[in-house]
């Protein structure tokens, strides 16, 4: 039976460790391959005609999540869900902040404070906490354990005993307080409270639940940011008559007007006139397209010249604008499920701390202490494994490391973003934007003999000055700068596809293509420059072509530093392409290419064996940046550009991608090493908790201790410095 492909939006997933069970249920039904991310939330499956959409939806549901057919245009607003976790983020900030407090400053601990914090606390632990809660018992029905698990279990055992010690101990006398003390001993438990460990937890956990979702659901803006590229309404030619109809009534075949500065409905073949179209969006090359009857045309690109009439061949989803869509989609979708640092560790710390406090449960009764003793024992070895630390590690490296970046111009989405960043040996480099400015720019001028080069630029100016030609534009803006103001010009005249001509200081003056000054009599050289000509004599040429930043050759020789392979990739032809990697110091070059193209360019390198790094800047390197290991956009380029990479370089400059990378790095290696302390703390406090004689406020001492060294940790990423100030670059 032949195959077919479908996505559902998938629901309730609080961790990669969710996508993977869901994706293992599917991939149990026969005739089915499905792929779940977690990033997108969303599951790509292909399944034979045996099985139907209600099956699949059916078998995530048994799993414990929720599963339907996405639904592509809808409000961009914030999910309510998200809106729901603000909430409880919030709640939970102002209520947790006391308890932390008065359990830290025994000064601050007045008669009775035990109960305002029971108070405060509650609501915090249970409507806080209410979705690690939820999570731990879907994976317990499930037989899982996750960090969700860890949470649920160590902040309910914290809040439970707390409560029992108020109540059936002797936590709950009027005047009890809880001393520094840095003795180790054996305790019944009865006068010991750790509201602050549940309230605290549940507040950090929480906070970092929220960025992440955040970060997360910008997954599909890059395609919402593609669809709105589109036209809005078109005018149709019907029976001789212009009629402006809304874009989704245009049908193949149709007939429609482009004017000067309009975006062109959709894909079509120029009927009537000629003009210059603006196809940077699609080939991110900045030198306009000369086009005329026969031509073809791509929706959403832009008439800069004349007025054009198109017949419509493709609509809707079948357009290029629509399939770069589908590519974007398909990239962000077969990336591989980046599952947490944290998450990894907890499917196997999180049964060990489960099973230890079990057995130091049955150990502490078996040898007759009693179950109060033994109760102690086994709630310690939950609490002392609660991750306050490990709720800081990741957030606050990346609060420090994405603020550092900000200053320096690197916008870092989140820490999916980085673990690529230490394994990428190759770096595909966009031409247009990118290495170069992406904006034409006068070049060079150069007067045949006996000409004067500023009465060239003067006259070829002034002329251009008039013209709504990109290239024109280019030479009035440069004649403009060097020369001041110009002359007026007289009877212009746009001769489309050829060039301009007019009259200046009563000088008859041509500007444009060879063939525009042989058309009048002027003999002119074929050398791809534009010619310029008055009163009957050729005067000179000028160069305008895309200038390359002057800072290109030094962060390609910088990247080279950080043992990465430089690629130009380009849409351009061979030999300009070859021309700008020799200015910057670049050996492999691949040119010509379309966006189609650059991902397969970029899929092609990663089937080397190579882990990719791309940087660009256009809606063409969308599909690309997606589909790379680490996709890096150039903060002066398309929102969907920027919304598709991991890292956006906020200055425009190929320098930023060079400090992009190295922070990168940095903040890994520092969440790496909040990590290992976090656990480790938890490693050596375990068997303290289970012989018994875990100290509640050593215990606390202990917890916010390693949250501090945490911290410090993560704040040393505000010395990290630019490379453009000077420092070595380390590999």
């Amino acid at each position: 039976m032949p195959a077919n492909r479908i996505e559902l939006a998938i629901g309730g997933m609080t961790c990669a460790s969710c996508a993977m069970r869901i994706e293992k249920k599917l991939n149990r039904m026969d005739g089915v391959t499905a792929s779940v991310n977690y990033a997108t939330e969303k599951a790509s499956v292909t399944y034979d005609g045996a099985v139907t959409p209600q099956d699949l939806i059916a078998t995530v549901e048994r799993t414990g999540y929720t599963a339907a057919l996405p639904v592509r245009e809808g409000p961009a607003e914030a999910p309510p869900e998200r809106d729901e976790l603000r909430t409880r983020l919030l709640v939970s900030l102002v209520l947790a902040v006391p308890v932390i407090a008065l359990a830290m400053v025994p000064a601050w601990q007045f008669t009775y404070w035990q109960w305002a914090s029971l108070t405060l606390a509650a609501p915090v632990v249970v409507y806080g906490g209410l979705p690690f809660h939820k999570a731990a018992w879907t994976n317990l029905r499930h037989g899982a354990a996750t960090m969700d698990t860890l949470v649920s279990v160590g902040t309910l055992a914290a809040f439970a005993w707390s409560v029992w010690a108020l109540f059936r101990g002797t936590a709950g006398v009027p005047g009890m307080t809880h001393p520094f003390e840095f003795t180790i001993g054996r305790t019944d438990g009865g006068g010991n409270i750790y509201l602050e460990a549940a309230a605290g937890v549940t507040l950090f956990l929480l906070a970092g639940r929220y960025f992440e979702s955040r970060a997360k659901r910008r997954a599909g803006a890059a395609l919402r940011s593609l669809m709105e590229l589109g036209a809005k309404d078109v005018a149709v030619l019907r029976h001789g008559v212009e009629t402006r109809v809304p874009i989704d009534q245009l049908h193949a075949g149709d007939r429609f007007v482009v004017r000067p500065g309009e975006k062109i409905a959709t894909d079509g073949v120029v009927e009537d006139g000629s003009s210059a179209v603006d196809q940077s969006m699609l080939t991110g090359e900045s030198v306009p397209v000369e086009v005329g009857p026969g031509s073809a045309v791509t929706g959403a690109t832009v008439n800069a010249g004349g007025r054009l009439v198109v017949r419509a061949t493709r609509v809707g989803k079948d357009t290029q604008l629509a399939r770069m869509a589908e590519l974007v989609e398909q990239a962000q979708a077969g990336k591989a499920a980046v599952q947490r640092l944290a998450d990894r560790i907890s499917g196997v710390f999180v049964p060990v701390v489960i099973a230890l406090a079990v057995g130091t449960l049955g150990f502490w009764l078996g040898t007759g202490s009693g179950p109060t003793a033994a109760f102690t024992a086994a709630v310690a070895v939950l609490i002392i494994a609660c991750p306050c630390a490990l709720g800081l590690a990741t957030p606050t490296a990346l609060l420090v490391g994405t603020g550092r970046g900000a200053q320096l111009g690197v916008l870092i989405k989140g820490p999916e973003a980085l673990e690529s960043t230490r394994r990428v040996d190759t770096v595909v480099l966009d031409k247009t934007g990118t290495v170069t400015t992406g904006r034409m720019t006068l070049t060079d001028v150069r007067p045949a003999d006996g000409q004067d080069a500023d009465e060239l630029l003067r006259l070829g100016g002034a002329i251009e000055h008039a013209s709504e030609h990109p290239i024109g534009r280019a030479i009035a803006r440069a004649a403009e700068e060097r020369l001041g103001t110009l002359p007026e010009v007289r009877d212009f005249t746009n001769v489309e596809g050829l060039g301009v001509r007019g009259t200046v200081d009563g000088r008859a003056v041509l500007v444009g293509r060879p063939r525009l000054l042989r058309d009048h009599g002027v003999d002119a050289p074929e050398d791809g420059s534009i010619q310029v000509a008055w009163d009957g004599v050729y005067r000179g040429a000028l160069t305008v072509a895309d200038a390359v930043k002057p800072t290109s050759r030094r962060a390609v020789a910088m990247l080279r530093e950080l043992g990465l392979r430089p690629v130009l990739l380009t849409g351009d032809t061979e030999a300009v392409a070859r021309a700008v990697a020799a200015e910057v110091g670049i050996d492999e070059v691949i040119a010509g290419v379309l966006p189609a193209d650059k991902v397969d360019v970029v899929k092609r390198l990663q089937a080397e064996g190579r882990t990719v790094a791309m940087v660009g800047d256009g809606i063409n390197d969308a599909a690309a940046l997606a589909q790379a290991d680490l996709g890096l956009a150039m903060g002066t380029g398309t929102d969907v550009a920027i919304e598709a990479a991991d890292l956006t370089l906020v200055r425009g400059d190929l320098l930023a991608a060079v400090d992009a990378i190295r922070l990168a790095r940095s903040t890994l290696r520092t969440i790496k090493g909040n990590l290992f302390w976090a656990f480790a703390y938890n490693v050596v406090g375990l068997p303290v908790a289970a012989a018994g004689l875990l100290n509640p406020m050593l215990a606390g001492a202990a917890m916010a201790l390693s949250s501090v060294f945490v911290v410090a940790n993560s704040l040393r990423l505000r010395g990290f410095r630019s490379a453009v100030q000077g420092e070595p670059t380390p590999r």
